[in-house]
């Protein structure tokens, strides 16, 4: 133990200037310490106690003559006391036992604090016989229950448990020594364990260390030793372990025997426990001086060593150690702080020891690796870079990384660099710079094995301990690919994983298979992004997959709709229009294969609007890709290496445009027809965008069917006029200008129009078109004349047989007239001669039935002037007007104010006269009804 290192780690207090105060006169039995105070107990029978400083708090009489034993309880603020009374009896002992409450003080002592004296016990009874005490425990249970343990010269221990303020309590003996030699036999020491619900007792003699199992009724003993020590070698560590000390050698005690034992010489005057240290005043024999050492078993050094006199007794409170010697003064001794311990040890260079205090001290990680980092710090300073770096290591959560990688940026370094790095990532406290560095220093070594073990040795699915994104970046920069490549699939990089294969590796097939493997929404994500490398290298591999990712086959939905998964939302075939920039053949071929396979998809009016798009235009980027037999390949005009020639090169592309242009517009327009069926109001596509199409590329067809579908035919007829398709225009309004089929009738007009402002000779068109004006009578012949006359080339035999019709026609409508006029003028004069009649001649009503009831007339009797005549009986209320003759005369009237008010409704007579083949008859029917032949006087203003 020589060997031991000794430091100051303790110094003493108050400058070493400490003495037991004068107002305790009498000289010291006992102390005890607790609750922040000191408690002496004195020969002259008080106790004193005293606070921090040492300094004199109050004292008063506790027994008649010496106190023998003191404890301060720590759960309550009681005192326990042993010591000499006055003997009232010679056969009661004098010894008492006394409990007092501190908190409560005799209310007669108004200069004095005294303390009230709760209970006074005698420790000797006829049952246990008087003998000398050498030692004295008292152990708190739960309150009230306190457990008292008399230690007897004679081997034995009295013990008194239970309430002692009460007096509810029991007594029993413990016997340690049966053997009559004292020296041997007497209790040297006492101490409790609590072990879970097991309650121990070590008893100590000179010759013997005990063990007594207080829960067992009896309680059983158990030798653990024989050998022993004297009085105040005893004590108990924190841990709740026995400690005796001899003069070779300090001894530990467990439950099941001896433990550790320190050889330690020297005689031990004193033993205790302190914070972890063990406390010993050690008489040399050699020199006869007392030595203080504290020692730290853990990290085996002697905290503090100095020179004492005599000690009397030894105590800790404060946080600090209290020396009481024989000379009644005192040495007050506290542990300095752990920055004060450090400074000691750098200064010397000790920092292991520096690690060991810290680590034992159970300090904060800080501030442990703030003392590994100076270690460090002195072991790079020796350039034992090793070393160093193993420091460092430990430092790793605390201190910053850059501090220790700036130190070991050298290239003689760069192992231990790694090594640092290495744990920077495995505690997962790397950034993206320590990955890029350590990756570059695999590189540089070319340690292809630790980089595999570094990328490739993760504990759990997806769980990374190093930036994905810059282990990917810096294995691609340094030409790693497959490292890069496992790193991007592991952590489900895509977009990193397919950049390697394609911008790197040219490996296309394998690049299409990986997405082909992906979830259908980050396949679509992927193909958005590398699409156009893709096409132009596997064109059709490409658009099949476009085709798996934008629909789902019946067996592969049913397979996934029984398992209950939730089938994802398919990506829209609009969504990669951008890869198809430069390769619109290749988007003709993916939209006709998605609308053959998709029937009702939600964006087939956007596919259609493009497909028309392509069919229709003119400029269509043809010379880069052609379409043959299904597949995308080169065109044949980049292929003039194989020794075509260039002019039948050149032929061979015009013959494929124009053929690729005729089926492309053959497309569009099934396209236009199979997108707008009969049955539906609306197409599947943009009209107005269809229609602007067809006219930017002069797509006849298309424009005509469009129109035709819009119910435009004047558009469509115009259509034929514009192209002077003479037999395709009659045999449009043969087919659009039936008014029974919902045709429009004024085309014939329009056509007659246009052949009389043609210009040139139509007389054949002319007669078919005047056919079919006649047989319908869309025109009055002189309009029809009219409009022929503006044609020079047109002669009067075209329209002489026509003209001959009509004329015999309208012979017979003004015979048919004539006779109408003449029949409407005799029933007119008919009717004023009968008006004339009855005004001036009268009626003989000759009736001799009732016109109702055709029962023989009798009086009273109506006869009305239409010569109906009635009974009045059968006529009921209505006498003014003929039963017979009402109903007609009513319609008559009625027809009379229709008439009136149409004749103020005049929106509706223009509608009628523009509706009408004949407005002039309109007019007319007006006025013969004589609905507009009123004039209306509008009054003159007076004001002349």
């Amino acid at each position: 133990m020589y060997q031991w290192r000794k430091f100051e780690f303790f110094e003493e207090k108050s400058s070493g200037k400490c003495s037991i105060p004068k107002e305790i006169e009498g000289n010291i039995q006992c102390c005890s310490s607790g609750r922040g105070k000191i408690v002496v107990g004195c020969d002259d029978g008080t106790v004193n106690l005293l606070d921090r400083g040492l300094k004199f708090m109050y004292g008063f009489q506790a027994h008649a003559s010496s106190v023998l034993f003191v404890q301060q309880l720590k759960l309550r603020n009681f005192l326990v006391t042993v010591g000499m009374d006055e003997q009232t009896s010679p056969q009661l002992s004098p010894i008492c036992l006394k409990v007092f409450d501190l908190d409560k003080m005799q209310p007669e002592s108004s200069s004095n604090n005294i303390p009230v004296c709760i209970q006074i016990l005698r420790v000797f009874t006829n049952q246990f016989p008087v003998a000398k005490i050498t030692s004295f425990l008292v152990l708190e249970e739960a309150p009230p229950i306190l457990l008292i343990s008399v230690g007897l010269d004679n081997g034995c221990i009295y013990c008194i448990k239970g309430d002692v303020a009460r007096e509810r309590i029991t007594r029993f003996t413990l016997q340690v020594e049966n053997t009559s030699d004292k020296s041997s036999s007497s209790i040297t020491g006492l101490g409790y364990r609590v072990d879970g619900r097991n309650l121990l007792l070590f008893a100590v003699t000179p010759s013997s260390v005990s063990l007594f199992s207080l829960q067992d009724q009896p309680p059983r003993r158990q030798t653990l030793d024989h050998i022993g020590c004297d009085i105040n070698s005893v004590a108990m560590s924190d841990r709740s372990e026995l400690i005796i000390g001899r003069p070779e050698a300090v001894y530990f005690y467990e439950v099941d025997g001896r433990g550790p034992c320190w050889a330690f010489e020297g005689e031990k005057k004193f033993l205790g426990w302190f914070r972890g240290y063990l406390l010993c005043v050690v008489a040399d024999p050699r020199t006869n001086k007392n030595t203080f050492n504290v020692y730290d078993l853990k990290n085996r050094l002697i905290a503090q060593s100095m020179a004492v006199r005599e000690v009397s007794h030894m105590i800790c409170e404060w946080g600090n150690i209290v020396l009481i010697l024989n000379d009644k003064t005192a040495l007050v001794i506290g542990e300095k702080d752990m920055e004060s311990k450090l400074d000691m040890l750098f200064k010397k260079n000790l920092y292991t020891v520096a690690i060991n205090l810290v680590q034992s001290a159970q300090a904060d990680a800080k501030a442990t690796a703030e003392v590994l980092r100076k270690y460090g710090d002195h072991l790079y300073g020796k350039q034992d870079y090793d070393e160093a770096m193993a420091q460092y290591i430990h430092t790793i959560g605390h201190l910053e990384p850059s501090y220790v990688i700036q130190k070991f940026l050298d290239a003689q370094c760069i192992y231990n660099l790694t090594n640092y790095l290495e744990k920077l990532h495995e505690k997962g406290l790397a950034s993206k710079d320590h990955t890029t560095l350590l990756l570059n220093c695999y590189t540089k070594l070319k340690d292809v094995e630790k980089l595999d073990l570094f990328i490739k040795s993760e504990d759990g699915l997806g769980e990374h301990k190093f930036d994905v994104d810059t282990a990917i970046r810096v294995c691609r920069a340094a030409g790693y690919h497959e490292h890069a490549m496992y790193v991007a699939k592991k952590a489900y990089k895509h977009e990193w994983y397919l950049k390697i294969l394609l911008e790197d590796l040219d490996r296309f097939q394998e690049a299409l298979d990986y997405i082909s493997s992906l979830e259908p929404y980050q396949a679509g994500i992927t193909v958005k992004e590398y699409g156009k490398i893709l096409l132009e290298h596997k064109p059709v591999e490409t658009i099949d997959i476009l085709m798996r990712l934008c629909s789902v086959d019946e067996e592969l939905s049913t397979k996934k709709a029984s398992n209950g998964n939730r089938l994802s939302i398919l990506p829209s075939p609009v969504d990669f229009l951008n890869i198809f920039i430069h390769y619109p053949q290749a988007l003709m071929a993916f939209f006709e294969k998605y609308i053959s396979k998709v029937e009702d998809s939600p964006v087939q009016v956007e596919i259609h609007n493009t497909l028309l798009e392509l069919y229709l235009s003119n400029d269509l980027n043809f010379s880069s890709l052609s379409q043959e037999n299904g597949s995308i390949v080169p065109h044949p005009k980049e292929a003039s290496s194989t020794g075509a020639s260039t002019s039948s090169l050149a032929e061979n592309d015009g013959v494929n445009k124009d053929k690729d242009c005729k089926e492309r517009l053959e497309k569009g327009l099934a396209l236009l027809k199979r997108a707008w069926p009969a049955d539906m109001e609306q197409p599947l596509y943009d009209v107005d965008l269809a229609v602007i199409l067809c006219e930017m590329n002069s797509f006849n067809e298309g424009l005509l069917f469009l129109y035709e579908k819009m119910k435009l035919y004047k558009e469509v007829i115009g259509c034929y006029m514009q192209a002077h398709d003479h037999e395709g225009l009659i045999a449009c309004c043969k087919r659009l200008g039936d008014v029974t089929k919902g045709g429009d009738s004024s085309l014939w007009a329009d056509l007659l129009k246009y052949f009389g402002e043609f210009g040139e000779d139509c007389s054949r068109e002319v007669k078919e078109v005047l056919t079919f004006i006649e047989r319908d009578d869309i025109l009055p012949p002189i309009i029809v004349l009219q409009t022929l006359a503006k044609n020079p080339c047109l002669t009067l035999s075209v329209v002489k047989d026509y003209i001959a019709r009509k004329l015999e026609q309208e012979s017979k409508l003004i015979e048919e007239d004539r006779k109408a006029i003449d029949k409407y003028q005799e029933e007119t004069s008919a009717m004023r001669n009968e008006i004339q009649d009855l005004r001036n001649n009268a009626r003989i009503f000759q009736l001799s039935k009732c016109t109702a009831c055709t029962f023989t007339l009798d009086l009273p009797a109506v006869h009305f002037m239409c010569m109906h005549s009635f009974h009045q009986r059968c006529l009921g209320d209505n006498e003014k007007e003929c039963p017979e003759c009402a109903p007609e005369y009513r319609a008559v009237l009625e027809m009379k104010r229709n008439l009136e008010q149409n004749a103020r409704d005049h929106d509706r007579f223009f509608h009628q006269v523009k509706s009408s083949k004949d407005g002039f008859s309109v007019v007319a029917e007006y006025f013969g009804k004589g609905v507009i032949s009123k004039t209306v006087e509008v009054p003159q203003d007076n004001a002349t």
